[in-house]
């Protein structure tokens, strides 16, 4: 009862983030970012109690499980973002996203049991969820900048295109997350090579090569940007393409064993 009541309060701090942010969209005036920061900041430490009290010191990786942590995750790291570089619309995609796939898997979803593991698989999934949340980020950001350009060629100024940083430093933002992503993505990678046994067997074969073509796009992407400037269309795509490969990666053999075939074991 008292994780259900948890669960509640959360989604309703997000929802009450987001509609922070979004009170230029609402009804003009600049978006309550200070309120919104501590809402949003209660929202996660009560999605992480809720996570803590369903599966006490676990970490619990089946489908909508693994979509709830990793929200709370995306979640965490968007008010770090917001408190350096303050990036509304951001709070605007993520928080109500976040409340959506933790009221899934609470009130929703299957009961499901944790997996046990040892420390340094811990470590190597705790990286690999960094690595995935922050790259999330960059993809949302991805798409505000494609928007943002776009109004802009259309001299189409409305109050959302206002509540965003100017293009110039969105792109920079971008760059610095897929840069940071990136980091983190390699060491998910090497922490498999050292932790994981049969980094190439039959059950990860696609997750391991999903991550590596992932890989390969993002860092292909920072190089271009580097010798030779990509920006606009092409880094949007590419991040995108990046971010769509990963989500594969991460979660498309499990939707298909457990959401599909009904197989949570």
């Amino acid at each position: 009862m008292l994780i259900s009541l948890l669960a509640l309060l959360a989604i309703a701090l997000y929802l009450a983030a987001a509609g922070l942010l979004a009170r230029p969209l609402l009804g003009g005036g600049e978006p309550l970012s200070r309120s919104a920061d501590g809402a949003a900041a209660l929202a996660v430490v009560t999605h992480a109690a809720v996570l803590f009290g369903m599966h006490p010191g676990a970490l619990d990786l089946h489908f909508f499980a693994a979509l709830s942590l990793v929200a709370g995750v995306v979640a965490a790291l968007t008010l770090i973002v917001n408190l350096t570089r303050p990036v509304a619309a951001l709070g605007v995609i993520v928080f109500p996203l976040a409340a959506v796939l933790l009221a899934i898997d609470m009130f929703a979803s299957p009961r499901t049991t944790p997996l046990a593991m040892d420390w340094q698989i811990k470590l190597h999934v705790t990286v690999a969820l960094l690595a995935f949340g922050v790259l999330s980020i960059a993809a949302a950001l991805a798409i505000l900048l494609a928007l943002q350009e776009r109004a802009l060629r259309h001299r189409q100024f409305g109050a959302w295109l206002r509540a965003l940083p100017p293009l110039t430093l969105t792109e920079a933002l971008l760059f610095r997350l897929i840069g940071a992503g990136f980091v983190l993505l390699t060491l998910t990678l090497l922490s498999g090579i050292l932790f994981v046994d049969d980094l190439f067997g039959q059950h990860l074969v696609h997750k391991t090569a999903l991550s590596i073509v992932a890989w390969f796009v993002f860092g292909a992407l920072l190089l271009g940007r580097w010798r030779y400037g990509w920006r606009g269309r092409r880094a949007v795509n590419l991040t995108l393409i990046g971010m769509t490969i990963l989500l594969l990666a991460f979660f498309g053999s499990k939707f298909v064993l457990e959401v599909v075939l009904h197989r949570t074991a």
